[in-house]
């Protein structure tokens, strides 16, 4: 209705010039110059309204005030036309008469044209413009007159019915476009919109409104399983549950797609009473999500996870709190689902770190910024027998990065098949260049993430690096290190794999063993030769007041199955003499040496004496 402000005003400003000039014509100097003016004073203001709307950022409620304004504006500018119908048909030559008909069948055919968008106004000036003709023939009380306001009638009725089958058109399509298919609910676009308006509305009023974003947990396995259909169904129920929560609380839900929903409470005159009502709302939205559903047989039970951000700065975006909510969510999500986060500025410091650290993470393979090192690894009487390989990441724009926070973006990620891949070879060619160097070790651990053990070419390449660079007696020396938590998702599938791993002669090793939660109940189950001895125990061997009865323990399950022990994390004397006495029988921390790069590693074995070359 914006845009057609300045289409009415050139259409009419410009037709009512020529009256004047057809005043002049048939002598009439006063009622044409009068009539003009008085346009020109409507135009005046349509372009005030329009200059208005143009230069002031409305609300949706300023909105539907200006519009109301605009409807008075149009139908007095539609009116006038009218005023000079009846003046003219007043008028005793006949020309005026088919001149005043004529225009006003034009204004009817503008009003159902341009106006289709307001049914109600555009009906009401269509009645407005046609009732006087079809009086004014009736008046002439001919046969033919009668008949020509028959048709009159006639094609006012075509005019309505065009004007509403465009009307049902265009409410079809807006419909479409702001509203979910599936749901129907709103869409991202109308979400966006309300609260951008919302914002607008806080900067006005400072109030207080808070934003949900909720993403269903597991909801793809539930497709993958089910089908999309069941799936489909259960989306739809779960909209009709957060409607019905969201009608009570005066609350307003929209689908941003997938398995995605956001929510946009009512103001609130406090930021406390808001995140107050925030939390509570949103735990009460968990409830209600969460209880059974029964779809064609099934019965479905789901939990969301749910990120909240605070609408309070009327200066933030739209597409900026949606992000805040989202970054939220996804906290939840790694948090353990089911659950409620808010955002705050240190989880968005956090986040944006994650993002960033991903991002770079592409590249660090191509750049050669991933390096390998090295630790020692020795035994009762010192001598070096193997180490254990560690990734390094140096990026130019985040320094040093440890791997304890870019190995588990890696794996999210999907990124860790690629860099274990490059740990793998890199780790073969220098087992093999060692070799050759008279650098001879007992053993050389790799660390093994469980997504890139699970690979479908996991096998198949670790297979081909040991033809390319290993011979039978190299590779009978590596060892690949699995968590003990990880190794616990998938116990058959991942004995298979071992057992395949293990026909190229490679040994397993159970790194920080005593840190999970079911080691016993799997750990005969598994084909591994060696535990390590998580760090966090190792500490507590200093402190007197502990009891080293767990390491103690875990020595006497490893001597018990056949297994060999490492000790990672040693870096006291103390340490070291309790492990020995304990016959401990691989030693590795800083008590010996940091990890060191392949040329320092090198160094330092070669600054030993032959007792530590060990065959």
């Amino acid at each position: 209705m914006h845009r057609q402000i300045v289409v009415l005003i050139a259409l009419f400003a410009s037709t009512a010039t020529s009256y004047i000039f057809i005043g002049m014509m048939y002598g009439s100097y006063v009622a044409e110059p009068l009539w003009y003016l008085y346009v020109l004073a409507l135009s005046y203001w349509g372009y005030r309204l329009y200059k208005e709307y143009s230069d002031t950022t409305y609300t949706i409620e300023e909105k539907e005030r200006w519009l109301g304004k605009l409807r008075y504006f149009i139908f007095f500018y539609f009116f006038s036309w009218t005023i000079m119908f009846v003046v003219y048909t007043l008028r005793s030559n006949i020309e005026l008469h088919y001149l005043a008909i004529f225009t006003q069948l034009g204004v009817a055919v503008v009003a159902t044209t341009i106006l289709v968008s307001e049914k109600k106004l555009a009906i009401f000036i269509l009645a407005s413009s046609m009732f006087p003709i079809t009086i004014y023939l009736l008046l002439i009380g001919k046969f033919y007159s009668n008949v020509i306001a028959v048709l009159t009638i006639v094609l006012a009725w075509v005019l309505f019915y065009g004007s509403r089958n465009t009307y049902k058109y265009l409410q079809q399509n807006q419909f479409e476009a702001y509203h979910d298919y599936l749901t129907k609910l709103g869409n991202r676009r109308y979400f966006v919109e309300l609260i951008e308006d919302a914002i607008k509305t806080q900067k006005s009023e400072a109030n207080c409104m808070h934003l949900l974003l909720i993403d269903l947990d597991h909801f793809k396995t539930i497709n993958d399983t089910l089908g999309h259909d069941i799936g489909d169904k259960l989306l739809i129920e779960v909209a009709q549950r957060m409607s019905k929560l969201a009608k009570a609380h005066k609350t307003t839900v929209s689908r941003l797609g997938g398995d995605e929903f956001c929510m946009l409470s009512a103001p609130f005159a406090d930021k406390e009473r808001c995140l107050e009502s925030a939390y509570d709302f949103a735990l009460g939205l968990l409830h209600v999500i969460k209880q059974t559903y029964i779809i064609e047989g099934h019965h479905l039970y789901i939990s969301a996870s749910v990120g909240v951000s605070i609408i309070d700065n009327p200066n933030i975006t739209a597409n900026t709190l949606i992000k805040e909510a989202d970054i939220a969510m996804y906290e939840a999500k790694s948090k353990g689902r089911d659950g409620v986060i808010l955002f705050n500025n240190e989880l968005s410091v956090r986040i944006e770190r994650k993002l960033e650290v991903e991002r770079l993470l592409r590249f660090a393979l191509q750049n050669r910024e991933i390096a390998l090192h090295y630790q020692p690894q020795v035994n009762g009487v010192g001598a070096i027998v193997g180490c254990e390989v560690l990734v390094r990441w140096q990026n130019e724009q985040l320094g040093s990065v440890g791997p304890d926070e870019f190995i588990p973006i890696s794996e999210q990620t999907g990124f860790i098949v690629e860099l274990g891949y490059y740990i793998l070879e890199e780790a073969f060619k220098t087992l093999s260049e060692w070799d050759k160097k008279g650098i001879v070790l007992q053993q050389l651990s790799i660390n093994i993430s469980m997504r890139q053990m699970f690979h479908s070419t996991f096998v198949k390449d670790v297979k081909t690096l040991c033809e390319k660079y290993l011979d039978e007696r190299l590779s009978s020396k590596l060892i690949f290190e699995m968590t003990e938590t990880s190794a616990a998702e998938d116990i058959p599938r991942l004995i298979e794999t071992m057992n395949k791993i293990r026909n190229c002669g490679i040994r397993f090793s159970m790194d920080d063993f005593g840190t999970g939660y079911s080691s016993l109940s799997y750990l005969r189950q598994i084909p591994i030769n060696e535990l390590k001895i998580d760090k966090s125990f190792i500490m507590e061997l200093e402190n007197p007041a502990q009891d080293t009865s767990l390491v103690k323990t875990i020595l006497n399950i490893a001597k018990n199955l056949g297994l060999s022990v490492v000790a990672e994390g040693v870096e006291t004397q103390m340490q070291k003499n309790f492990l020995i006495s304990e016959e401990c029988d691989m030693l590795q921390g800083y008590h010996f040496s940091k990890p060191l790069s392949k040329e320092k590693f090198e160094e330092y074995v070669l600054q030993k004496n032959s007792p530590l070359m060990l065959n």
